[in-house]
């Protein structure tokens, strides 16, 4: 790392970057949001609850969430590949698992509920973005929610625990990179990825770290849907 108490970004080490929110990004959409952590930029949109077609894939008990997460070429120095990915993949379930626990779709029998990720702009930290995104899109859309979702990640590099890394960080050879995602309220755990060795201290230091940015983000969050809502009264 640059210097003892600073990071090569001159972060502290519970510091996380700019955060930006705001809802209503696509107006065709039935709920969209922006969420930007530095310089990595996630936009979602939602789309329903509608009629799920096929029929054979429909659940006559609950509705069905269905998450996409991609990247634009352009959001990468090193162009990359149009379409989905295996990484696309992965992080797309990951997504719909971290949400899941926080919907509630029995009221949308037969139905699906779609939401669209996608990475604009990144700079690490894009399936975190991409949560946060997608709860605030949800949230925007009127589905019904116990609770809102935030996600950061956290992580050791060069001996230290750090929250919110960026790709510098991230590229360094003894970096483990951990993303979790948290309820609001409760900060209950819908997602926890470990990438490497971590010791349980520094795990649980980690998590220390990241339930505090997942407050902090919920906030932010909050009042994205907030400033929303205002401005639609006041018209």
């Amino acid at each position: 790392m640059a210097g003892y108490d600073k990071r090569f970004s001159g972060r502290k080490f519970d510091e996380m970057r700019e955060i930006e929110a705001k809802v209503g990004v696509i107006k065709r959409a039935d709920g969209s949001a922006l969420f930007r952590m530095g310089d990595t930029i996630a936009i979602a949109a939602v789309y329903g609850p509608r009629e799920l077609h096929p029929r054979f894939l429909q659940n006559p008990e609950t509705g069905i969430l269905r998450c996409n997460y991609d990247m634009t070429s352009f959001s990468v120095p090193e162009r990359k590949r149009p379409g989905p990915n295996r990484r696309g993949v992965e992080i797309s379930l990951v997504t719909e698992k971290a949400l899941l626990p926080v919907l509630e779709l029995k009221q949308f029998p037969n139905a699906v509920v779609d939401v669209f990720v996608e990475i604009v702009q990144a700079n690490a930290g894009t399936r975190c973005a991409g949560i946060s995104a997608a709860a605030l899109a949800l949230a925007h859309a009127g589905i019904p929610m116990k609770d809102l979702v935030s996600a950061v990640s956290v992580g050791k590099v060069s001996g230290k625990v750090l929250i919110d890394l960026d790709k510098e960080e991230e590229d360094v050879d003894d970096a483990t990179d951990i993303p979790i995602a948290m309820t609001g309220r409760k900060q209950e755990i819908t997602l926890l990825q470990l990438d490497g060795n971590l010791a349980k201290k520094d795990l649980m230091e980690a998590i220390k770290l990241a339930k505090q940015g997942c407050e902090k983000i919920n906030k932010i969050q909050q009042k994205a849907l907030k400033d929303a809502y205002k401005s639609v009264k006041n018209e």
